[in-house]
């Protein structure tokens, strides 16, 4: 295509100094990267959960007898195996273990259905799995065409201090409650205890190649069935040294990251499965969010990377103030995957010691591929610049060839290390997101100033039509919660009978609040034109949101057909 030539990296002139323009590309797997980080860090602490330390010498340790014991139970090089687990250090362990052996590691959110796992295996084909033992359930519902030669549980009361086992294991009702959340029977599994019994492997057994695919990660599936991102170990090593020069004079052995995200997410994989390992940093891992679970965890030992989405950022700033907990060491905190209100970050950065910085990624870029600098040049409400080795074009979503003048709307495309090798088994979505010279399809629309700063406007695949006109969801959206009885919204097309669409939003309310359908009318006509405007407006309780708080507007619109809208 003629617009595959790489577009001079004007805005390096915008980097922290000291970030570079280019890294360079990694020659090795995220074997030799976890190798390396457990030779060199030895006794300093991996992982710590609930209070537990394990060192980066037990780390490597039981890495090295769980990839024994999966050899043992058939996994061979270039098999897939599924990682069903929670935050906990068992998943750091599977993780690597996986990967030792050459195979495939494919992360599954443990929350999923029984029906969204079925569709997720029969994709990739995984017979082995490592699962939380309370999710084993839903692999026991899956149809016979569904074969799994075993399933290693994880109990993860077994990865807590002694003392806190002890105390589950009172018979209290609130604790036997916390216990049955936490741990489920799981017969007729293999443990992972029983996994960790085997020697150490052979240190000769063979190694992958950096070329190697090192994860299947499935994309969220808003825009339809969810598709397996196949990511190789340069593509993920990238990612992770394209963090590091971005986290300019983070150290190694120094930095505590706050392990919130999900690593079963793209973005919680990046950094703390990747990133923080090569950075040979403490990982505080937390299976869920709980702000004051959070902060009991600061007192001892603070965050100095906090990574997180802006409602966690406003939880946790609040709550730190009321219980006056310092979280001025906090110096390495980007947000993603929603847009970062500027007060989230005048409360943020009121109680940090560091800037909060906007930035942007996707699956199928290892995830992340822009963002702000951590320095004064930042601009919020952008999302900020592209990444050491990482370029960008904003084309004509009709013309792909022709790219756009700077400040015109069009779709943003990504070319860098971190990009992914295509869709598992899906030529077809694989030749619609990969354009030739390697350029990845974001199917998001932005608009570029002259210093390559970059605002996204809005999905591609999200913009309603409506008489001839485009209608940009997320502009209405800060419309309507801009009103002060609506807490969130929604807005998405919903199709006419006469073709076309009519755009329709859903929004919940502040406590004790109430609205009129002709109050919202009035009050969005005031601010935006007439075909902009939604016809109908729905009060629903809550709206569906991905792990990381992004609303599903796939699963708004379904859940509208049904839904009487406000009069």
């Amino acid at each position: 295509m003629s617009g595959a030539a790489l577009p001079e990296a004007t805005w390096v002139r915008h980097y922290q100094p000291g970030v570079p323009a280019e890294i360079e590309v990694p020659q090795e797997s995220l074997v030799a990267l976890y190798e390396r980080a457990t030779a060199e860090a030895g006794d300093a602490v991996a992982t710590e959960f609930f209070g537990r330390e394990t060192s980066y010498r037990e780390l490597g340790d039981q890495i090295a007898r769980a990839a024994e014991g999966l050899r043992r139970l058939g996994v061979r090089a270039g098999d897939r195996v599924a990682l069903i687990l929670p935050n906990c250090p068992q998943h750091v362990v599977a993780f690597y273990a996986v990967l030792r052996l050459g195979a495939i590691a494919v992360e599954h959110n443990p929350l999923y259905t029984a029906r969204e796992l079925r569709h997720m295996f029969e994709d990739h084909g995984a017979r082995v799995v490592i699962a939380w033992d309370a999710a084993v359930a839903k692999l026991r519902e899956q149809p016979a065409d569904v074969e799994l030669d075993a399933i290693v549980s994880v109990n993860l009361l077994k990865a807590f201090p002694l003392v806190k086992r002890l105390a589950l294991g009172l018979p209290v009702p609130k604790l036997r409650a916390t216990r049955n959340r936490l741990t489920q029977p799981a017969p007729g599994t293999t443990s992972w205890e029983e996994l960790l019994t085997a020697p150490a492997i052979d240190a000769a057994h063979p190694r992958p190649t950096v070329d190697d695919l090192a994860v299947i990660q499935y994309t969220s599936g808003t825009t339809g069935r969810p598709k397996g991102a196949m990511l190789t170990h340069k593509n993920l090593y990238s990612n992770a040294l394209q963090g590091e020069a971005w986290m300019h004079g983070a150290q190694y052995r120094q930095e505590t990251f706050y392990a919130i995200l999900p690593m079963f997410h793209a973005f919680g994989m990046t950094l703390f499965l990747t990133y923080g390992i090569h950075k040979q940093g403490r990982l505080v891992l937390f299976p869920s969010f709980d702000v004051d679970l959070v902060l009991d965890a600061a007192r001892k030992h603070p965050p100095t990377v906090y990574c997180a989405v802006p409602p966690i950022y406003e939880a946790t700033a609040r709550r730190a103030k009321e219980r006056g907990i310092d979280l001025s060491t906090a110096k390495y905190c980007i947000s993603g995957a929603m847009s970062l209100p500027d007060s989230t970050v005048e409360l943020w950065e009121s109680v940090s010691g560091g800037l909060l910085v906007e930035g942007y990624g996707m699956t199928e870029a290892s995830p992340v591929c822009l963002g702000n600098p951590f320095h004064p040049s930042r601009r919020t409400g952008t999302i900020g610049v592209p990444f050491p080795s990482t370029w960008m074009r904003v084309a004509d979503p009709e013309d792909l060839d022709r790219d756009v003048a700077p400040g015109e709307p069009g779709e943003l495309l990504i070319h860098g290390p971190q990009v992914f090798q295509g869709y598992w088994h899906n030529e077809a979505e694989t030749a619609q997101t990969l354009l030739p010279g390697h350029w990845l399809r974001t199917g998001d629309i932005v608009t570029v100033d002259d210093d390559g700063f970059t605002t996204i406007v809005d999905r591609a695949k999200e913009i309603i039509i409506t008489g001839g006109f485009n209608v940009a969801p997320s502009e209405v959206e800060q419309v309507l919660t801009s009103h002060g009885a609506i807490a969130d919204a929604a807005v998405v097309g919903m199709p006419n009978p006469s073709g076309g669409e009519r755009v329709v939003a859903a929004v919940t309310l502040d406590a004790g609040a109430e609205v009129s359908h002709d109050e919202l009318r009035a009050f969005c006509r005031d601010r935006l034109a007439a075909y902009k405007v939604p016809r109908e407006f729905h009060v629903v309780d809550e709206l569906p949101k991905s792990m990381l708080g992004k609303v599903l507007r796939r699963q708004v619109r379904d859940s509208l057909e049904s839904h009487a809208p406000l009069r």
